[in-house]
């Protein structure tokens, strides 16, 4: 049965806006840039102001039916069209269409400087002719530094400035522009302070050799808009960003129950198994089970037809495939009917906020149902505790408002097998099972038991985990049963 897709709440504002068809940026703007005046985005080189302006661009022609002029004052069209290539961007083919225009205009400082004077009514009428020919509602400036590269008098500067603006603003076209950052601004020039009602700040900053990308609304006007740092990536699709929901806590706690996948264990939870759309939380010694109870659950659970999506830090999928045999989970047959999908990467290859918004853009693609994290002890090595549970409190608040129960496997250490996890992801967690080795009478065994589920009944009483080729099997230990809520 196909679960309903919850409504996101998008803040209301009297402001037009222009959306720009950029995974993520249009919730955190609420809408998209505001329709007929002109945004700033601004940064450091490499840090995606060009490809921002230019999704801005594809989008609104593709999509909303707004033709474009992109006017370049740093790469030739020919460069730009490669450039853009590899997203899938058929520059040449829009450009026949009359969907999009580009005009590279070639700035010379010596003539700047030599004449004396300076004004751009030359780009006015060049820009306005562009805008005629294609019937334009869109337009870029990329970069707007090069027009005052040989310009010294800042008062001249700004005036021509406003008038640019003025005059984008007259012709009612939604204008992005973009700006190289500052020593101590966000622009060269304070172009930020005067010139235009929305300012995107982008910023590419390595940390510990682990680079991240980050997004901030400095300033909106007309509207209530997101205010924090927003993770985004650049991958062959063009940038995503991901909103940060965990703010409020809205998602919809749900009475329907999965499977855990081992009966016994579903038998400690009222006989039905986790809550859906909860979060759990497996954490034991090495060689406990961990990785064997998340791949008995998602083969579990593609058996009853429901897409899973197995993100893993240390093992590659085929590594997994053929452990998980050796235990009775045959995993292959459902990857190749296409119920069960692998992400394996190193916790270091990207940051965190990386991460975070991969694991946000596979999830919107595959629409998974179980989504297992296994281990997260490698992002809290790699990371810290801190910035892992800042991390994975957007995680699973997210995972929770889209309604996917989610599994997260920890390594723990002897003689402190639960402080650690506690301290960093425990309180985020619906159900929370421990396992454990045990040497009772110098025979050694896998115990588990369920240390926290919340909203039901539960039996707290360890049992025998049995890990064998017929698969997972729980045992008694005792004859005592009781529960707790």
């Amino acid at each position: 049965m196909p679960r309903s897709k919850p409504t996101r709440k998008v803040a209301h504002s009297s402001l037009v806006k222009a959306p720009t068809g950029i995974q993520g940026l249009d919730e955190v703007t609420g809408g998209g840039l505001p329709k007929g005046r002109v945004s700033l985005v601004c940064g450091n080189a490499g840090c995606g102001k060009s490809l921002l302006a230019m999704e801005f661009l594809v989008h609104g022609a593709l999509r909303y039916g707004e033709p474009g002029v992109c006017m370049n004052f740093e790469e030739t069209e020919k460069k730009l069209t490669a450039n853009v290539a590899s997203l899938g961007f058929d520059l040449p083919a829009m450009i026949r269409q009359k969907k999009l225009l580009i005009d590279y205009v070639f700035i010379e400082r010596n003539r700047i400087a030599e004449a004396g004077e300076y004004n751009l009514d030359g780009l006015f009428i060049r820009l306005a002719h562009a805008v005629k020919t294609i019937k334009a509602k869109r337009v870029v400036l990329d970069s707007v530094q090069a027009l005052f590269a040989g310009v010294a008098d800042s008062a001249v500067l700004r005036s021509e400035l406003q008038r640019l603006f003025r005059w984008l603003e007259d012709q009612k076209l939604t204008a992005i522009v973009t700006g190289e950052a500052g020593v101590h601004t966000l622009t060269r020039h304070n172009l930020e302070e005067y010139i235009a009602d929305c300012v995107i700040a982008l910023d590419h900053r390595v940390t510990e050799q682990i680079s991240t990308r980050r997004l901030r609304i400095v300033k909106y006007r007309g509207t209530a808009h997101g205010t924090d740092e927003y993770p985004f990536l650049i991958d062959e699709e063009g940038i995503s960003v991901v909103p940060i929901t965990s703010l409020a806590l809205t998602h919809k706690a749900l009475l329907e129950r999965v499977s855990t996948g081992i009966p016994a264990l579903d038998d400690m939870m009222e006989g039905k198994g986790f809550f859906r759309g909860s979060s759990v939380l497996v954490t034991g010694t090495a060689g406990t089970g961990k990785s064997s109870m998340a791949a008995n659950f998602v083969s579990s659970a593609c058996a009853r037809g429901e897409a899973c999506l197995y993100f893993t830090f240390e093992e590659s999928p085929s590594q997994i495939l053929r452990n998980m045999r050796s235990v009775g989970i045959n995993l292959e047959r459902w990857v190749k009917k296409g119920l069960l999908h692998f992400n394996a990467m190193r916790p270091t290859s990207i940051g965190l906020e990386g991460h975070l918004a991969a694991i946000h853009k596979l999830i919107a693609k595959l629409q998974p149902r179980i989504v297992v994290i296994d281990p997260i002890t490698n992002l809290i090595s790699a990371s810290g505790n801190y910035d892992v549970k800042s991390m994975l409190v957007r995680l699973v608040d997210f995972l929770k408002v889209e309604q996917i129960t989610s599994m997260f496997t920890n390594l723990t250490f002897a003689g402190d097998p639960q402080q650690r996890t506690a301290a960093v992801v425990s309180s985020l967690m619906d159900a929370w099972i421990v396992l454990r080795d045990s040497k009772p009478d110098g025979r050694p065994r896998r115990e588990l038991y369920v240390l926290k589920s919340r909203g039901m009944a539960h039996s707290r009483e360890p049992r025998e985990l049995i890990v064998s080729e017929k698969g997972l099997e729980l045992a008694n230990l005792s004859a005592d049963h009781s529960l707790s809520s």
